[in-house]
């Protein structure tokens, strides 16, 4: 992956994937509901100045989260997808309880289309056959 950095921070890493014309996420370490919604409004503002319709969501070097699908949540997906996001690839942390976490939060989510994954390399691949609908 060819990536040109959009956010380099300790807790997350965001970059274009300009061959795969979509967003590559890192995020790292432990996460709490707050350092989640600071990462999240990173992640949206980087689709809005990059928009496209597919984020790869690397959770696979979290150690640790406490995160909840809350209300806020839910506008920032509805953001998201009004910034034109149709899929994102999610790939687990490899922490059981940070994936059982994700997982819980992964069962409600609706839109946009979500893909879980245990690697990235599979994530990979399944976002880019994923087709891109006209907005």
């Amino acid at each position: 992956m060819q990536l040109q950095t959009l956010i380099d921070e300790p807790r997350i890493y965001i970059g274009y994937d300009e061959q795969n014309q979509w967003l590559y996420a890192d995020w790292k370490g432990e996460h709490t509901q707050d350092s989640s919604q600071e990462c999240c409004l990173l992640l949206l503002d980087s689709l809005r100045a990059r928009p496209c319709a597919k984020v790869l969501n690397d959770n696979s070097s979290i150690t640790r989260t406490t995160v909840e699908l809350t209300e806020w949540g839910a506008w920032w997906l509805q953001e998201m997808r009004r910034a034109g996001l149709q899929y994102v690839a999610w790939v687990f942390p490899r922490d059981f309880a940070a994936r059982q976490a994700t997982e819980k939060v992964l069962g409600y989510i609706t839109q946009p289309t979500v893909g879980a994954f245990d690697d990235v390399a599979s994530a990979y691949v399944w976002l880019q056959q994923q087709p891109v609908r006209p907005i």
